[in-house]
C-alpha cells in the first residue's frame, strides 16, 4: 500500500527514473547503526524494543543530524525519558493490516490468501526511513516483514502464478534486477541495515517461472542479471590459488583445488536488527572466536536458517556457531542451478563456446557436490566443514535440494527418500532437522519452502506417492491452524499441529508471504507445475 498517490506527476517521475535504467540511482538511506551511533547504542542497551527491528525500521521526523544534536543535548537533562524522546523524533512506517485475520474466519482459505494479497502489497518509490525506495509495488512477508525479500519472493511468486497475477511477479522481479544494478548483488531485502548480505540464490528460479509463462526468451532477457548474480557469488574465486586461504568472501576452495561456496556477510559486528541480543551473545564468549561471532551470525542470517543448529558445533549452544566454515549444500545446489540456467540462455543465443563454459561448471560443481557431500554410508547429503576437513553428519531437509536440482542419481534419491519416510515425516508434515535446540530451524517446526523443495524433488525421482502424502499432511496442518485461528503463520509444529511452532529468534509471524504462496500451489497443484 502506498503512501502516497501514485498518479501525481511527482511520483511519475520517480517512478521513471527508479526504472531507467540510465538515470541515477536515488541515495541509499544510511543504516541506523551508523546514522545514529550514540543513540542507537543507548536505545538497544535500554532494551527499550522487545524486537530490535521495530527501531531500525521506524521512520526518522526530522533529518538525522538534528535528531542526534537534540540527543546529545537532552540526554543528562533532569527527568530525560529516552522512549519520550524516541516517540517524539520517529514514527512507525504506516502499513497494511498485516495479521488483520479475524474478519476472514469465515472465509475459505484461497479467499483468505487472495486478501492477504492485498493486504500484504507495498509500494514505495523514495527511502521511507530505512526502507530503500522500488520502481514496482511487491509483495512482503508480514507481521514484523514489512520490505521485500530476496528467497521469500520465489515462493510468494509461486502462488501468485495460480492467480495470474503475472504484472505483480514481474514487477517483483524487475525489483531484484533493479537492486542487482545498483548493488551488484541482491540484498537480503531492501533496507539499509541489510545490504551486506545476499539470501539463498533463487534469482535463475524466478527467472524460469516467468519463462515458462511467457517463453525461453525470459531466460535471454535476464541473461546479463543472471551473469550479475553468479559474479557476486564467485568473487575471490581466482584469488584463492594465489596464496594459501582456504576461503574468500563466499567461495571455498576444496581439497582437490574445486571451488564451491558457502554463506557470508563482511560486516564483523552485531547485526543492526538484532544488536543487543548479538552483542550480548558475543560478550559471553571468552575465546579467539568471539571476533568471528557476528561473521557467523550474520552469515546463518545470510542462508535463511537463522538459526538451526546445521551451524553449531554443539548443536545445542548457538554460541558454538561456525557459519562460515560450512559448505551448505543447498547453497550450492542453487548455484548449480544458476550455472544450468547461464548455460541454457547463451545456448539459446547460439553462443556455444559460452553455454559449454557454464554446462562444464555446472558438471564440475555436481561432481564435486558428490565428493565432499554425499555420505555414501549415512545414504544422504551434509554439509561440509571445510576448516575441520569433514562432513557434519548433520540430517537437515536440506538434503532434499539435490533431488530439487536433480543432480542426485536415482539411487541417491532412493536412500533420501526412504530417510524422510522413516526419519523426517511427522503428522504434521517434514519436520526441518531431527534436533530439538530449541531455534526455529530446528525440530519440531517444519517451513512451507522446505516443503516445496522437497514435493518438487522428490517428484523429479517418481516418489509421487511420498510426495503426494507430504502434500497432504502439509496442506492439513495449514488448514487446520486456520480452521482454529483464521490465519496463517510463518511456520508450524509438525509433530505436534496443534501446539505452537518453536519461537526462536523471534515470535511466529502472521501473514504469511510464503506459507500463502506454496499452499495455494499445493491445493490448485494441477495450475503450479508439480
Amino acid at each position: 500500500m502506498s503512501e502516497y498517490d501514485p498518479s501525481t506527476s511527482k511520483s511519475k517521475k520517480i517512478k521513471s527514473m527508479l526504472i531507467s535504467a540510465a538515470s541515477p540511482f536515488i541515495k541509499t538511506p544510511k543504516s541506523p547503526d551508523k546514522e545514529f551511533g550514540e543513540l542507537f547504542s543507548a536505545i538497544h542497551a535500554s532494551k527499550l524494543f522487545r524486537d530490535g527491528k521495530e527501531f531500525v525500521d521506524l521512520v526518522p521526523r526530522y533529518r538525522s543530524g538534528q535528531i542526534n544534536r537534540s540527543y546529545k543535548r537532552q540526554k543528562n537533562e533532569v527527568g530525560f525519558s529516552l522512549k519520550d524522546f524516541v516517540n517524539k523524533n520517529f514514527y512507525k512506517q504506516t502499513s497494511s493490516s498485516f495479521g488483520s485475520s479475524s474478519r476472514y474466519t469465515k472465509a475459505s482459505p484461497e479467499d483468505r490468501i487472495r486478501a492477504l494479497w492485498r493486504d500484504l502489497e507495498y509500494e514505495n518509490l523514495k527511502n521511507i526511513g530505512s526502507l530503500i525506495a522500488l520502481p514496482y509495488p511487491y509483495i512482503v512477508p508480514g507481521g514484523r516483514f514489512k520490505e521485500q525479500f530476496y528467497w521469500d519472493s520465489y515462493f510468494i511468486m509461486l502462488g501468485l502464478a495460480v492467480d495470474n497475477r503475472w504484472n505483480m511477479i514481474n514487477g517483483m522481479l524487475k525489483n531484484i534486477t533493479y537492486m542487482l544494478r545498483k548493488y551488484k548483488f541482491v540484498p537480503n531485502a531492501n533496507r539499509s541495515y541489510l545490504l551486506s548480505r545476499s539470501q539463498p540464490p533463487f534469482l535463475s528460479h524466478m527467472v524460469r517461472l516467468v519463462a515458462a509463462h511467457e517463453g525461453k526468451a525470459v531466460l535471454v532477457r535476464y541473461l546479463p542479471y543472471l551473469l550479475m548474480e553468479y559474479s557476486f557469488w564467485m568473487k575471490g574465486s581466482k584469488r584463492l590459488f594465489f596464496g594459501k586461504r582456504l576461503a574468500l568472501n563466499r567461495v571455498v576452495r576444496m581439497s582437490n583445488d574445486s571451488i564451491l561456496n558457502r554463506y557470508y556477510d563482511k560486516r564483523s559486528t552485531p547485526r543492526g536488527e538484532t544488536y543487543s541480543r548479538d552483542l550480548e551473545m558475543g560478550n559471553t564468549i571468552i575465546s579467539q572466536e568471539s571476533d568471528n561471532i557476528y561473521l557467523h551470525l550474520r552469515a546463518a542470517a545470510e542462508s535463511g536458517w537463522d538459526f538451526s543448529s546445521r551451524w553449531f558445533d554443539n548443536e545445542e549452544d548457538i554460541k558454538t556457531i561456525k557459519t562460515i566454515d560450512i559448505v551448505p549444500i543447498d547453497l550450492n545446489c542453487l548455484l548449480y542451478d544458476l550455472e544450468s540456467t547461464i548455460a541454457e540462455a547463451y545456448g539459446i543465443l547460439k553462443q556455444t563456446l559460452f553455454s559449454k563454459k557454464y554446462k562444464k561448471l555446472a558438471d564440475r560443481r555436481r561432481q564435486v557436490i558428490q565428493n565432499y557431500l554425499w555420505d555414501e554410508q549415512n545414504g544422504f547429503y551434509f554439509d561440509y566443514d571445510f576448516q575441520a576437513k569433514k562432513r557434519t553428519e548433520r540430517f537437515t531437509l536440506a538434503a532434499v535440494f539435490p533431488l530439487y536440482s536433480k543432480l542426485a542419481s536415482q539411487q541417491q534419491a532412493d536412500l533420501i527418500a526412504r530417510r524422510l519416510e522413516h526419519d523426517f515425516l511427522k503428522k504434521g508434515g517434514l519436520v526441518t532437522t531431527l534436533i530439538k535446540s530449541g531455534q526455529q530451524w530446528d525440530s519440531p517446526n517444519g517451513w512451507a519452502p522446505l516443503h516445496w523443495i522437497a514435493i518438487k524433488g522428490l517428484r523429479n525421482y517418481g516418489y509421487d506417492d511420498l510426495a503426494n502424502e507430504i502434500k497432504k499432511r502439509w496442506i492439513t496442518t495449514n488448514l487446520d491452524y486456520f480452521a482454529s485461528h483464521g490465519k496463517f503463520v510463518e511456520k508450524y509444529n509438525v509433530i505436534n499441529p496443534e501446539a505452537v511452532a518453536e519461537d526462536g529468534e523471534y515470535n511466529n509471524q502472521d501473514g504469511f508471504g510464503w506459507t500463502n504462496g506454496v499452499l495455494i500451489c499445493l491445493i490448485r497443484d494441477e495450475d503450479c507445475n508439480l
